[in-house]
């Protein structure tokens, strides 16, 4: 009820912006829709803030695809990113012992009844098994994966009212598949612990990445049980010196690229909150349920398209986002210039000359509001360019961990990890 309520509310608000400015010129519609998408966008992420469970996981994946939705509402939903409150604590406990089958006082020689941690669909309980060793256990919350469906159809209908959801048919069609199955991922926790053990091995021999392992007697679809692996925050590391920032930006760019590249599958949920870190520059990754695997054509695509931006192959590097469907096929002709601007901002933080020259500072990167200033004078060009349902966890994924180093604030140059993954 809530959900049609906020739909029929957008819908209603839509249609008399629209009546209102039918006959205003083309600047003051482009403010007027501006203003109704910084409206829409408060009241889904009010909406969706108030509902614990998949409607707000939807609002929350949905805030991490800014390439999907107007930055307005894309803004506005960042603020479900945020911990929510916790559940009782008589509610974590049945859903244990139901789901495990036992009284939680027999599964564990103790259990923290405060979370640590609290989220959309679950929280995260300190713990220790009867053999002493520690352990977090991570319980989902009860009923949460039974109206998924329903909750995505409903936010995919009041973007669409909104007049967001600028695309055709399609394309809404690939992109929302692509969320309702990060979100089915992300409720199976059966998954996730298969998806730990296949990182955990991957990983295994890459001194400083530490993946905790999972308890599989203590584990099921709902209750993930795993090794405790603790660490400091992102906002503490910011804190240390840049030797100490250099080896966790270096960890955290072969955590990603190394993924890609030689796995084939990406842990696609960089937020900060996914990783801790030690003062030796050790990285612990958590928060394996957002995973997307890719097809070595896709792979290959991709360092292609990495290829050509480095080189400036601007010709090479059109027909490479046609293939990867972002360059509409028609025939609005773009001039070399306008991504030689892109280029130039977009491979400053990779230290790539001569673009950018020797170490790069994160901590006082402009990059994000060039991209904004940019933005502007290329508005008449964005037209010819749509959301790619092949590249968006790649995007998240890629945005979040800028943002990680820019918040951990360190200095470096990176062009020497480039090469490794990329044959110039």
């Amino acid at each position: 009820m809530k959900l049609a309520g906020m739909t029929a509310s957008i819908a209603g608000k839509a249609a008399k912006n629209s009546l209102k400015h039918l006959s205003s010129d083309e600047e003051k519609r482009l403010q007027a829709r501006s203003a109704l998408m910084q409206d829409v966008g408060v009241q889904i992420a009010e909406t969706l803030g108030e509902m614990k469970g998949a409607v707000m996981k939807v609002g929350q994946i949905a805030s991490q695809y800014k390439d999907v939705f107007p930055p307005e509402v894309a803004t506005a939903l960042e603020k479900l990113q945020k911990d929510a409150p916790p559940m009782q604590y008589v509610q974590i406990r049945m859903q244990v012992e139901r789901e495990l089958k036992a009284p939680i006082d027999e599964l564990f020689a103790e259990f923290e009844e405060t979370p640590f941690a609290a989220a959309s669909i679950g929280q995260v309980h300190r713990a220790t098994l009867p053999s002493g060793q520690k352990v977090v256990v991570k319980v989902q919350y009860p009923d949460v994966d039974e109206n998924c469906d329903s909750d995505l159809k409903q936010v995919r209908m009041a973007l669409k009212i909104a007049g967001v959801l600028n695309m055709s048919r399609d394309l809404q069609d690939q992109l929302f598949n692509e969320i309702r199955q990060s979100l089915y991922d992300e409720l199976d926790y059966t998954k996730e612990a298969h998806n730990l053990r296949v990182f955990g091995a991957f990983h295994a021999e890459d001194e400083g990445i530490i993946i905790p392992k999972v308890i599989g007697s203590h584990s099921s679809k709902r209750i993930l049980t795993l090794t405790e692996e603790l660490g400091e925050t992102l906002t503490e590391a910011a804190s240390w010196d840049n030797d100490i920032k250099q080896k966790i930006a270096v960890r955290l760019f072969h955590f990603t690229a190394g993924q890609l590249f030689g796995l084939y599958r990406m842990h696609c949920d960089p937020h900060p909150g996914n990783f801790a870190f030690r003062a030796d520059g050790s990285v612990v990754a958590y928060d394996f349920g957002g995973i997307r695997s890719y097809s070595d054509n896709e792979v290959q695509l991709f360092r292609r398209f990495a290829r050509h931006a480095i080189k400036g192959d601007v010709t090479a590097l059109e027909q490479d986002l046609i293939a990867l469907g972002i360059r509409r096929t028609d025939d609005t002709d773009i001039p070399g210039e306008f991504y030689q601007e892109w280029l130039a901002i977009g491979l400053k933080p990779l230290s790539i000359v001569p673009y950018q020259v020797g170490a790069f500072d994160f901590s006082s990167s402009q990059v994000h509001h060039e991209v904004i200033t940019q933005m502007r004078t290329s508005l008449k060009y964005f037209g010819q360019f749509q959301p790619s349902a092949t590249t968006m966890m790649l995007d998240r994924t890629v945005s979040g961990q800028y943002w990680n180093l820019v918040n951990l604030g360190v200095e470096i140059d990176l062009s020497p990890l480039v090469d490794e993954y990329i044959e110039l």
